[in-house]
């Protein structure tokens, strides 16, 4: 079997990471919580970092409006099934296609990514935004307007007295990783091709 080949196949059983380790992690540190609360978004499931840390974000956000992180949305029922089926065109490619189909799977898993990467920052700006008029507590920005409570899409951002973290998770390497090498079998394999 060739080496692309190979390759090809790695990759697309490398995205299958997503289903073992979180695709996102965020932390929020504030002074009154010596432990910082934490959940890691998987690509079926938000899940603790430590226990009861949802539980507790909730909680706190309650004061402000915001809406409780739910138990399930309807991308981590979409998500899945996109990996497995990527998955299996990948292995499909690696054993009978063509090095430019390596290619092709290489586009159409970065479209996916870039596609996910926007449905979370939208999902991130309204859990920020869409805030309870209600709510016990109100903050305004320096205009008076209702301010947000977005964390950030990457990076560190102080909202208030907190600093709240957004940085890829294990997952997201393991990604990288697939859609990465996808794009290697295709440069050997266009090698391959030329010394056969």
């Amino acid at each position: 079997m060739k080496l692309s080949k190979i390759i090809m196949f790695v990759a697309a059983v490398a995205i299958l990471g997503l289903f073992l380790f979180p695709l996102w992690g965020i932390t929020l540190e504030a002074p009154q919580y010596p432990t910082p609360l934490s959940m890691d978004i998987y690509i079926n499931k938000f899940e603790d970092y430590r226990p009861h840390d949802i539980k507790n974000i909730n909680l706190m956000n309650h004061y402000v409006g915001m809406e409780y992180i739910p138990e399930t949305i309807p991308e981590f029922t979409i998500f899945p099934i996109v990996i497995i089926a990527m998955s299996v065109l990948g292995i499909i490619i690696a054993f009978t296609g063509k090095y430019k189909w390596f290619l092709g799977w290489f586009i159409l898993m970065t479209l996916l990514s870039i596609a996910g990467m926007i449905d979370f920052y939208i999902w991130e700006y309204n859990y920020g935004h869409n805030l309870d008029p209600n709510a016990i507590m109100k903050f305004t920005d320096k205009d008076g307007n209702p301010m947000g409570f977005q964390p950030p899409f990457f990076g560190s951002k102080q909202i208030l007295n907190f600093v709240a973290h957004s940085y890829p998770g294990i997952g997201s390497i393991f990604l990288g990783a697939g859609i990465g090498l996808s794009l290697l079998a295709f440069f050997i394999g266009k090698k391959e091709s030329k010394t056969a």
